[in-house]
């Protein structure tokens, strides 16, 4: 028997947060995006928003002592960064856990791919396309904002997929004086528009993320606001029309890609089948062309980043893309 917990690690806080999960009820849920049980970023039972009778943010006890009412065997995480911490410690606490990478930032360490990522690549991919058309039209500088808080592989992959002329991310600060010198040289080779891409955690050499809303008592900082700074200090350099574009959740939705469906699949599969085996607090992890396992305390606490002098990104200069830092 499956029980599906409602709402992350809330369906182990309130008692009425779950229920039983029929085959009836998972039947064509593959070509979904989302999850039909819910989910939420400010459910950390270590640190909750709402506060205990006695002053404490601390609710993990209350979640171990209604896994074992409730006659669990074991539990499948599924989340990114946080989620994953989180699993470690109740793992810490004597409960059999094993953990599923899922994130689009596909920031993860252990694993070289979480399903979400490349979906959102593919949304990405298909907006710049389409991006290019009015910004060649109207001869401006289109800055296209995705997310990555810490990592910019979204923007990375896209930039490149989609023909972007600049992609900003948070592993490479930008001088944004380079980046508007950038656009002036394609002006002056004839090219009237340009293709700005900016991750949500880019930063500028010497400056810091943009932040929407700071993170206190339970809740994360919300990054935002970074596309549309760069288009303000790049029309202010340029004299160009510059436009921002926030593709924001559009990314997180829609049908997955065939790609993520038989990751997730996979990853599903070998879930169980390391709870089966008695391997707990560890995290299924793709390590081409095999799906494996990785301690979970090998991940915690870190984040995969784009390596600034790999591959990709040589391959992006050598096609003339240019990253704000030369």
């Amino acid at each position: 028997e499956c029980l599906g917990l409602q709402d992350s690690f809330d369906g182990l806080i309130e008692t009425d947060r779950h229920r039983i999960l029929t085959p009836q009820d998972v039947t064509g849920i593959l070509r979904l995006g989302g999850t039909i049980l819910g989910t939420t970023n400010r459910g950390n039972p270590f640190m909750y928003p709402v506060q205990t009778s006695d002053g404490s943010r601390d609710y993990s006890q209350r979640c171990v002592d209604l896994y074992h009412q409730l006659g669990l065997n074991g539990l499948v995480v599924i989340g990114g960064d946080g989620t994953l911490a989180i699993a470690h410690e109740f793992a810490k606490r004597g409960i059999p856990i094993v953990g599923v990478p899922k994130t689009i930032d596909n920031d993860i360490v252990g694993t070289t791919n979480c399903f979400g990522f490349d979906t959102a690549v593919a949304f990405a991919t298909d907006a710049l396309d389409r991006l290019h058309t009015t910004a060649q039209a109207h001869h401006r500088v289109m800055v296209v904002e995705v997310m990555g808080r810490y990592a910019g592989w979204i923007a990375l992959y896209s930039g490149v997929a989609g023909g972007a002329d600049v992609i900003l991310m948070p592993e490479i600060p930008y001088d944004i004086e380079l980046v508007a010198k950038r656009v002036t040289e394609r002006e002056a080779w004839g090219a009237r528009f340009s293709i700005v891409v900016v991750a949500e955690g880019a930063v500028p050499q010497g400056g810091s993320v943009s932040l929407v809303k700071e993170a206190h008592g339970g809740y994360v900082e919300r990054l935002g606001g970074m596309g549309h700074r760069v288009a303000t200090d790049l029309e202010k350099l340029t004299g160009k029309e510059t436009r921002t574009v926030v593709l924001g959740h559009l990314q997180r939705g829609g049908s997955p890609t065939s790609f993520d469906r038989m990751l997730a699949t996979r990853f599903g599969a070998m879930a169980v089948e390391l709870l089966m085996r008695g391997e707990h607090d560890r995290m299924v992890a793709f390590r081409p062309p095999d799906i494996g396992s990785v301690p979970l305390e090998e991940i915690v606490g870190k984040n995969r980043l784009v390596p600034a002098d790999g591959d990709v990104v040589r391959t992006a200069k050598a096609l003339g893309i240019g990253f704000g830092d030369e």
